[in-house]
Parts: C-alpha cells; sequence; structure tokens
C-alpha cells in the first residue's frame, strides 16, 4: 500500500490506499432512518461531555421508535472512555444502548476510547476507507510536524500526537459520501486527513464538522499544526458552506448553536480575501 505524503495526497486519495473488499457489510439501518425521529434533551441536538485538554467534545443521539438506542461520533482519546460512560449515565443510557459509533478521522483524540467502548457496547464501528488500517493498527497516522504553528496553545498536543497509538480496533463497515446513519448523511470532507468525514443532519440542520474546523481558541479552518492538505480542507468547508447548517459542532471547542451556516461563510470570505495580493 502506498504511503500517502503530502506530494502524492490528492493521487493517493482518488484511490483511496487502505480499501479492503472484504468490510462491505452495511446494516439496514444505515440506509433506512424512516420512522425515525431525534428526542432532545433541554432543546440541544447532541449531549456533550467535555474532556480536559483542549476542549474535545463527544456527541450522541437518542433515537426512537426503531432505533431506541444511540449514535455515537468518536471516542476521544483511551481514558477518555469514561467520560462517555458517565455522559450515558447522565441521560439514563449504557454501554449496550450505543447502536452504531462512526469515526470522522483516525486521529488519537478522536478513537482513542474505541476499543473499549466497542468492547463494552457490542456495537459496529464504521468509518472512511482510508481511516481502516489506522483504526486497526496495520498503519501509523501522517504526522505533520514538529514546528510550532498557531494556535502555540495546541502545540504541546501537535508533539504528543507523534507518540503512542490508540488500541487496535476492528472496522466492521465503511462509510462513503451520500450514505446515511440513522438521520445522519455522511459528507466526505478531506484535507485533515485524507478520509475525513462529516455527518449532517437535514431535520435539524446539524452538521458535525469534526475536525474541519474548530471553535477553540478561536473560529477558524482547523489548526494548521494538524492539516495534512490545506488546500483540500479549504474546498471540504466550502462544500459545508453549501449545506446552511444552523449548528456546527466541531471537534475542539464548543458548537456554534444558531447561524452556522452564516458563520462559516463569512469565516470562508475572510480567508478568501486573506489570500488575495
Amino acid at each position: 500500500m502506498p504511503h500517502c505524503t503530502r506530494r502524492n495526497w490528492s493521487a493517493a486519495t482518488e484511490r483511496w490506499p487502505g480499501k479492503r473488499s472484504s468490510v462491505n457489510w452495511r446494516p439496514d439501518g444505515l440506509h433506512n432512518p424512516s420512522g425515525l425521529f431525534i428526542d432532545f434533551s433541554l432543546c440541544e441536538p447532541y449531549h456533550v461531555a467535555a474532556a480536559k485538554g483542549c476542549e474535545r467534545r463527544i456527541a450522541a443521539w437518542r433515537l426512537r421508535p426503531a432505533f431506541a438506542g444511540l449514535t455515537l461520533i468518536d471516542t476521544l482519546y483511551g481514558a477518555d472512555a469514561r467520560l462517555v460512560l458517565d455522559e450515558l449515565n447522565r441521560i439514563g443510557r449504557s454501554a449496550t444502548d450505543i447502536k452504531h459509533i462512526i469515526l470522522t478521522h483516525a486521529h488519537r483524540a478522536h478513537l482513542g476510547g474505541l476499543a473499549a467502548l466497542k468492547t463494552l457496547s457490542g456495537a459496529p464501528v464504521f468509518c472512511h476507507e482510508w481511516e481502516q488500517d489506522i483504526v486497526e493498527g496495520d498503519r501509523r497516522i501522517q504526522f505533520t510536524t514538529f514546528r510550532p504553528m498557531r494556535p502555540l496553545v495546541v502545540w504541546p498536543f501537535q508533539v504528543a500526537s507523534y507518540f503512542g497509538h490508540a488500541v487496535p480496533c476492528k472496522i466492521d463497515g465503511i462509510l462513503r459520501e451520500g450514505d446515511t446513519v440513522g438521520p445522519l448523511q455522511v459528507v466526505y470532507t478531506p484535507g485533515h486527513t485524507p478520509g475525513h468525514l462529516a455527518f449532517y443532519w437535514p431535520e435539524r440542520r446539524a452538521l458535525f464538522a469534526g475536525d474541519t474546523l474548530v471553535t477553540w481558541p478561536e473560529f477558524a479552518p482547523g489548526w494548521p499544526g494538524f492539516m495534512l492538505n490545506l488546500k483540500q480542507n479549504d474546498a471540504s468547508l466550502h462544500h459545508m458552506a453549501e449545506l446552511n447548517a444552523q449548528v456546527l459542532c466541531c471537534g475542539h471547542g464548543d458548537p456554534i448553536r444558531q447561524d452556522g451556516g452564516e458563520r462559516l461563510r463569512g469565516l470562508l470570505a475572510r480567508l478568501d480575501k486573506e489570500k488575495r495580493p
């Protein structure tokens, strides 16, 4: 399997290295969301738990009647799996209520607790095929640089991302652009990593954007020190802006609960202006 570097990234993305044709299982529920709706708590479209460090977040949904269970997006660091369990307990649920685990990408801050939570829940795990062999422990993540980059407050996490790895975990199925997981639409958003995914909930106009953008320590198009391809991430941001989401949830920082699409378009306009001579 070719190693994907900054230079050959675009071509490698088109070939999707790491594809494994043996993983084709997709439960019917992933493509049959009819009859499902979300049960809100405190009028919020997600339950959020904050972890230590740089404002990592988790989100879960309570679905009924056909899906009497939860879908979990990302799983924090390994030691933070307890935070997920605590949050489940807070909303009157347990690990066995998790019916699907879906990953935005294979960085350790997003999948560290995966192996433990999959074991406890028995839930199948899904991601983009480019990220699969990283999750399963067959390939290291692509590191960017040790050079400090703004915002400097995240540089320790930038360095730490090179060392250690998450406990390997088997992937049960592959997600692609246009697939659905309950009410969530899969949006392919490469740039932060070649297999990065976002998830859009049209009914509530809520977009779970992973690390394509951040709101901590400021609203920005991701952290440059973690970005494998800035140009591709910029294209992904424009793709997401077309969805005109009301709510934006990202992997690092608080959610934007109102006018998310407008805020994102404003960010892109500012970035485009800065690029002009």
